[in-house]
């Protein structure tokens, strides 16, 4: 279970939480309301004040590289920092049920980064992140880019982690896929985060 207690940053006011192995918790609001700063301030992406935990092991007690390989941000724009999508992945054959999975070819892990499109980008990113195998995942907007077909593909693979015991925390506009995935709501407006 990933725990959060009194998580704040400069944006974002005490906010507790917790997500249970195999669950999915949606948070919606505004733009600019702090969702995707409590993503990454769980991540410790961004300086924060608080307590996270996954299971019994605190946030704290290990490598921040570590924690983000078992607690995985994925971002509404994700990075690339390699030429090649292949080189973003650490073992691109077994990535390739994923990519597959998404829609995608077996050779989009040889194109340039430069020639994806916003669409792509984000499909790919999340399989990028999938292929690492992390307890938690932590999506802001995961399918804000994609048309319907690639939306139910995400959510299909969203489905299949969640019977495997990942726990989500989803940051969602579209009610619609919260309700379908999430097993509660919370609010988040002006920093704050509330149940709904």
């Amino acid at each position: 279970m990933l725990t959060v207690r009194n998580l704040a940053t400069p944006v974002l006011k005490p906010a507790s939480l917790s997500v249970a192995t195999g669950a999915c918790v949606a948070v919606q609001g505004p733009s600019g309301a702090g969702k995707s700063v409590l993503l990454r301030a769980i991540a410790d992406l961004d300086p924060n004040t608080g307590e996270v935990s996954l299971g019994d092991r605190s946030r704290e007690a290990m490598p921040a590289p570590a924690w983000r390989r078992l607690v995985a941000y994925v971002a509404a724009e994700s990075g690339w920092w390699l030429e090649r999508v292949g080189e973003h992945f650490a073992d691109p054959v077994a990535a390739l049920p994923l990519v597959a999975a998404l829609g995608l070819p077996a050779q989009a892990l040889e194109w340039p980064v430069a020639r994806l499109s916003t669409g792509e980008r984000q499909r790919l990113a999340f399989a990028r992140t999938l292929a690492q195998r992390p307890a938690v995942l932590l999506l802001d907007e995961p399918t804000a880019a994609l048309d319907e077909a690639s939306v139910d593909r995400v959510e299909t693979l969203l489905r299949a982690e969640l019977a495997r015991g990942t726990a989500i925390l989803l940051v969602t506009h579209a009610t619609a896929q919260a309700e379908r995935l999430a097993d509660r709501t919370l609010r988040m407006e002006g920093g704050c985060l509330s149940s709904r």
